[in-house]
């Protein structure tokens, strides 16, 4: 049986309450924290855990707090990101629904280890209903001395703060966020100074993910080296993942890492397998990480078995492997279209760019229009090679990753669906609305050609 560290408790009556979550052992670790631990060993509990940062670089959280400036006299912030823009990934929407109060505890215990006595959640727009939930149970741990000035009695004083975003997914950034949060418009800043030196208002800033702040409360509860040993290699603990697609058991699971991928996908317990038909291809981390056949995500090129972990994903590189990610994991099945799924993509991350940087703001409009061109039947042969060269000018070329976020979905399915696109050449469909166009099912080889 999985263990659950994050859900342990989600569907406990009144669990969204103080009064709920604290009769399940709610504030155990900032209790703890500043009754018996100082700020160092939080941190170094932290490091010894392993815990990567979950919301899709998969950098070490303890070495991300260590690079920490402490400037005398300067204030230091803690910012929780939790604009949750990725297409695909839903975890931190239903853990702040569900348990608000558990990402409370968690900045409390993460802003005492860091010294910092002022956090921000930064919160994406459409999560309006989300930041209410927030405010309400921040209302709570207030009025009941779990924030606010000398909490427990320790001289450790703490406020939080929730900002609503305006809807834009590259604040999901975590230098566009400090600008957006500064009232500025969402650009990504160059680095370095990294937000560690100089963050918000120019000050020492660590920003971390909602699932990753999450974390530190079991960590602190059970001690980083009980954390690490869950989990396989450095992809240590548990890994919330919103599944969606063509499977049986849509929703949001928690794993242990280094689950073997054919049980996440296949098992009743999670997935459920495919919905009446056979399975094409996964998107294991959400939108902007390399597709992959279902054959290479069930195993390597080596032929050993994938697990759901940051290591085993990403084998084999872009070529035959992908990424964890954010965790927003979706499968198609073999009716689904992956040119017409790639010029979704494509649109999305057109809109999305801040316009900052010409490669991806240029790039992106052309992804957009040439794939577009494909899937309504207007495409040329020399088309599919005019995609791969402009994705490969913007890929590396950017300020921050929405670049490459918009790259690699493009390069990972002409790499295994590449006659896919050479079969809309040659038939050249042409629909009306390819949002209403059922196409008949693709018939590809059984094992994926690999550039």
């Amino acid at each position: 049986m999985a263990r659950k560290l994050l859900f342990e408790h989600i569907d406990k009556p009144g669990i969204r309450g103080l009064e709920g979550y604290r009769a399940n052992g709610g504030y155990r670790s900032v209790e703890k924290a500043l009754r018996t631990m100082a700020p160092e060993a939080v941190v170094e509990e932290v490091k010894k855990s392993g815990l990567r940062g979950r919301g899709g670089a998969g950098f070490p959280t303890g070495m991300k707090w260590s690079f920490l400036a402490k400037p005398v006299g300067v204030p230091r912030y803690l910012v929780v990101n939790a604009d949750e823009s990725e297409p695909g990934t839903f975890k931190d929407r239903y853990l702040m629904e569900r348990i608000p109060h558990l990402l409370i505890e968690g900045m409390v215990t993460s802003c005492f280890a860091l010294g910092a006595n002022t956090a921000f959640i930064y919160i994406r727009g459409e999560y309006f209903h989300v930041a209410r939930i927030l405010e309400q149970a921040i209302g709570e741990a207030r009025a009941a001395g779990w924030l606010g000035r000398n909490i427990l009695g320790s001289g450790f004083d703490l406020d939080i703060h929730v900002h609503v975003g305006a809807g834009a997914y590259i604040c999901g950034e975590e230098t566009a966020l400090l600008e957006s949060l500064e009232g500025k418009r969402g650009n990504p800043r160059l680095k370095p100074p990294f937000p560690a030196v100089k963050g918000l208002y120019q000050c020492p800033t660590v920003v971390n993910n909602v699932e990753t702040i999450a974390a530190v409360v079991p960590i602190v509860n059970d001690g980083g080296e009980e954390y690490a040993k869950i989990g396989v290699g450095r992809s240590t603990g548990t890994k919330l993942i919103s599944a969606g697609g063509n499977v049986k058991r849509p929703g949001v699971y928690e794993i242990e890492l280094g689950l073997p991928c054919d049980e996440f996908i296949n098992s009743d317990a999670y997935c459920g397998g495919v919905d009446g038909r056979a399975f094409k291809a996964v998107v294991p981390g959400g939108s902007s990480v390399p597709i992959v056949p279902y054959e290479l995500f069930l195993r390597t090129a080596a032929g050993e078995p994938r697990l759901m972990s940051y290591e085993s994903l990403s084998d084999g590189g872009f070529v035959s492997g992908t990424m964890l990610g954010s965790g927003g994991f979706y499968a198609y099945n073999d009716a689904q279209c992956i040119v017409r799924s790639t010029w979704n993509h494509a649109r999305f991350y057109h809109h999305e760019s801040c316009g900052q940087c010409s490669p991806c703001r240029e790039g992106t409009g052309w992804l957009d229009k040439v794939l577009e061109r494909l899937e309504l039947g207007e495409g040329r042969a020399e088309d599919i090679d005019l995609l791969w060269d402009i994705q490969r000018k913007i890929e590396g070329n950017t300020i921050c990753p929405l670049g490459d976020a918009a790259a690699w979905p493009v390069a990972s399915a002409i790499r295994h669906f590449r006659d896919e696109f050479e079969y809309h050449v040659t038939h050249r469909q042409k629909v009306k609305d390819p949002r209403h166009f059922e196409r008949e099912p693709f018939r590809r080889a059984a094992s994926p050609q690999i550039a």
